[in-house]
Order: structure tokens, then sequence, then C-alpha cells
């Protein structure tokens, strides 16, 4: 028969497992929020502001954010877009730039929204991930030296970055609650966390 001691560390392995889940969930997969934005003041966009879709909540709040910055004289979403070779074919491909904002002082900064995570070299050895990696920094050169011809500048926003500027990127729980796979996390972690060792 299994000790108390047992339990209490099985739910606790248990629970650290379900937690560690729900922050490789987090970081890794923002992008299956997904949906059609209205856009508020289309005298401030640039392009069409009736086909402006986001790929993520982030991008959501961003664009949100980027509608109520003062300083801001225009904004578009995936209306730049940078033809460039990836380095995983070595085939020509096109890169549709996330955000297109131009500051009243002049500045122009192309954004791509990016979870950090998926901005570092993979450390471990899985293809998809190493493949995803080439894909990106084969676009993000192209973007650079895009910008760099123009006088412009090319940013990876992060959480970290969307943080600082005070965009709400949701707590765990509710970025959880998005999705059937974040649904089935949460629920897991609730239900260890009613055992009575926890109460």
């Amino acid at each position: 028969m299994n000790s108390d001691a047992d339990f209490v560390m099985s739910s606790n392995e248990k629970a650290i497992g379900i937690i560690n889940s729900i922050n490789n969930y987090i970081y890794t997969k923002p992008m299956t929020y997904k949906g059609k934005y209205k856009v508020r003041f289309p005298e401030r966009y640039k392009g069409d502001h009736t086909k402006v879709t986001y790929r993520s909540y982030w991008e959501k709040q961003t664009f949100k954010w980027v509608e109520k910055h003062p300083n801001i004289a225009w904004w578009n979403s995936e209306e730049t877009v940078i033809p460039y070779i990836c380095a995983t074919d070595n085939k020509p491909h096109r890169y549709f730039i996330d955000m297109t904002i131009k500051f009243k002082d002049g500045t122009v900064v192309l954004v791509e929204i990016k979870p950090l995570r998926q901005t570092q070299q993979p450390k471990r050895k899985n293809l998809n991930e190493a493949l995803t990696y080439m894909k990106n920094t084969s676009k993000w050169k192209y973007a650079k030296k895009y910008c760099d011809q123009r006088g412009y500048r090319f940013e990876i926003w992060t959480e970290k970055t969307l943080e600082g500027f005070g965009i709400n990127i949701m707590t765990n729980r509710n970025k959880l609650s998005k999705t059937k796979t974040g649904k089935k996390i949460w629920k897991s972690f609730k239900k260890i966390t009613k055992k009575k060792a926890y109460k």
C-alpha cells in the first residue's frame, strides 16, 4: 500500500509536469487565436482596413495598442510583402510583415511578433524546430536588408517587448482557456490541486 508521503510526491510530480506543460504551451503556441480585426480609426490605417486579420491574441492586443498610441501616424498589417530565399529549400518565398508602423517623427518600423523562445536557436535536436528557426532567420535577414535600404527599422517584438509596452498578453489561465488543448491542461491541473495533499 502506498504511503501518504508517496501520494504527496506522486501528486507533486504530476502537478509539476502539468505546470511545465502549461508554460511550454503558453510560450510556444500563442498563434492559435485568429480572427478579423475591426479597425477603429480607418483614417490611420494605410491599406484596406476591412481585411485586417490577427493571427494571435498578442497581435490583436498590439493592434489595439497601436490604434490608441498618440505618436503613431499610421499602421498596417501584412500589407508589406518582402521576397526572400529560404535557407531550407533555397527557393523564393514571400514574407508578409506582421505590422508596419510609421511614427509622427517619420520613423518607420517593420514589426514581427514572435514568442521569445522562437527567436532563439533550438537547444534540442528537433527537425521541425530547426527548420522553423532556419525559415524565420531567413525572413528576418531579408527584412533587415529591406529596411536598411530604405532607412527603416526591423524589430522583433516578443512577449517581453509587449509587456514592456504595457500590452496585456493575458494571464496563464485565460491563455489556456482559449483552446481545446489548453482547456484539457488546465482541467488536469485543477484536478491535481484539489487532491487532499494540497488542502
